[in-house]
């Protein structure tokens, strides 16, 4: 059951996809599984990753991965991390592409419009 760790909600025209509490190896593949059958026809995607607490290479893996296919699609998608916390923290000691990063949803969903 995913609901403790991923719900997904409309912010503006994207589909938004909030992660919560730890995110690893014994949640990922599950957690991954459920957002892929949710956003495979969505125009635009956003990941809300502020209430994460833990990220593991396997979440790493997990969001590049989402990443990557969601733009070789052609569908814009921006990674929510904050200005700080366990997210942030850890995509950016991964030198995890800035350029789909942004501190805040208003901030995010903007950068989709462009």
């Amino acid at each position: 059951m995913t609901d403790q760790w991923v719900t997904f909600s409309r912010f503006g025209d994207a589909e938004l996809v909030s992660l919560t509490g730890e995110i690893d190896l014994a949640n990922a593949p599950e957690i991954g599984r459920a957002i892929v059958k949710r956003i495979n026809q969505a125009g635009k995607v956003l990941i809300d990753l502020t209430t994460v607490s833990f990220l593991d290479s396997a979440g790493v893996r997990l969001l590049d991965a989402l990443v990557g296919d969601l733009y070789e699609h052609g569908t814009p998608t921006r990674l929510v991390v904050g200005e700080r916390g366990a997210a942030r923290m850890t995509l950016q000691l991964c030198s995890f592409r800035e350029d789909v990063l942004a501190t805040d949803l208003d901030r995010a969903a903007a950068d989709l419009q462009v």
